[in-house]
């Protein structure tokens, strides 16, 4: 039927990492022996004492509703992990939990911007901004992450962006997908352009856990305690290896997240209570395995930044946070889809292309290193003779 299709549906544009994935997983299938740089899971287990926690908790007979704002006991944890990173403790009605950090894109967007209005995002950014944005009607403001600014969003670029329109500024510190984090003063100035302009600021801080360098995360939120105009966006994914039990968190405005808390009731009722229970143990249980994780993190980021600026036509600056780099591959004369194209015939490796993540994305590719060294060195072997033999 022709037809059958909405004109919202129509919009609809989903993830190219998950495109990706299924296209090498079918590849797979036919035999192939392929090396995953394209997505963002992280190639650790989740530690045994989270699984643990929820075993538990689902062996008790938490296996029923509860409230689609979060399991106050979870909530209530937020608030003092918050209070020790960030400086600050909000109230438990500013805290909401989302089934994963992903969805809170769309329930901040849903709840705060009209059709026709204007959103400020990073280009290059996490692909879901643009999905969502196109999915509610909303106009894409795209502020470029430039190279020479070492991918900060600019503050000034921001301010030259604000139109009458502008109801919502994104940042993502540290970046997916350059791995880029704003500084302090950086990340207080955009809250001040915030505020003077009375527009609400959606810090994604999903990978807040995952920094290498000697600067603490910092937040915007430090400014009005998310009381205001900052809306944080948070998650268990990365930080915690738990991609696959999709558990987020919102802090923000209290009249913001009873809005946002009545959608996701709306949409899937409530987050199981299993999951939060794991949630917990996760923020206040042993943290060894998670220190551990960062710093082997840290130790692939260093080889493969290194080995990456040794192959001719290939720059990469060395990220600060999360784990990916963004190489700059101009110099090998192909676009960003021509290299993906090429490193995934020849090299058999999958990456992704810079414009996945935007149009200031060409000329760049994005690595994932959430796996294990030795498939990132097999991986920058394969590419290193596939590019030599060109």
């Amino acid at each position: 039927m022709e037809n059958f299709i909405s004109k919202i549906a129509d919009k609809i544009e989903g993830q190219p990492m998950f495109k990706v994935l299924d296209k090498v997983q079918k590849l797979e299938k036919q035999g192939e022996n392929i090396i995953h740089f394209e997505i963002g899971d992280p190639d650790f287990n989740t530690p045994d004492h989270i699984i643990e926690a929820a075993y538990k908790s689902m062996k008790g007979g938490e296996t029923h509703y509860t409230s689609s704002m979060g399991l106050y006991d979870l909530r209530a944890t937020i608030q003092e992990t918050t209070l020790s990173s960030r400086g600050f403790k909000p109230e438990i009605n500013q805290v909401l939990v989302t089934p994963g950090a992903n969805i809170i894109i769309y329930l901040a967007i849903q709840c705060l911007v009209n059709p026709g209005e204007d959103v400020i995002v990073p280009d290059p950014g996490f692909p879901t901004y643009y999905s969502v944005m196109k999915l509610c009607g909303v106009n894409a403001i795209r502020v470029p992450l430039k190279e020479e600014n070492k991918f900060r969003m600019n503050p000034n670029d921001i301010r030259k962006a604000i139109t009458p329109k502008t109801k919502l500024i994104i940042i993502n510190s540290p970046n997916n997908p350059t791995g880029s984090v704003i500084t302090p003063e950086e990340l207080d100035e955009i809250y001040k352009i915030a505020k003077e302009n009375n527009i609400y600021l959606l810090s994604d801080e999903v990978y807040s856990r995952m920094m290498y360098g000697e600067t603490k995360f910092h937040s915007p939120s430090i400014n009005d305690h998310c009381k205001e105009n900052t809306i944080i966006i948070n998650g268990f994914s990365k930080a915690f290896a738990m991609t696959g039990w999709r558990l987020g968190v919102a802090i923000g405005p209290e009249k913001v997240i009873e809005k946002m808390g009545l959608l996701v009731q709306t949409l899937c009722s409530c987050v199981p209570i299993f999951t939060q229970r794991a949630g917990i143990e996760a923020i206040v249980g042993d943290q060894l395995e998670i220190k551990k994780m960062v710093q082997t993190y840290k130790e692939r980021r260093d080889w493969l930044v290194d080995e990456l600026n040794k192959i001719p036509g290939i720059s990469c600056l060395k990220n600060e946070g999360a784990f990916y780099v963004f190489p700059n591959i101009k110099k090998t004369g192909m676009t960003s889809e021509q290299f993906a194209d090429f490193a995934l015939e020849k090299a058999k490796i999958a990456i992704l292309p810079g414009t996945n993540f935007g149009g200031y994305g060409q000329g760049y590719i994005r690595i994932a290193y959430a796996t294990s060294i030795e498939n990132i060195k097999e991986g920058i072997n394969r590419l290193k003779v596939a590019l030599q033999n060109l």
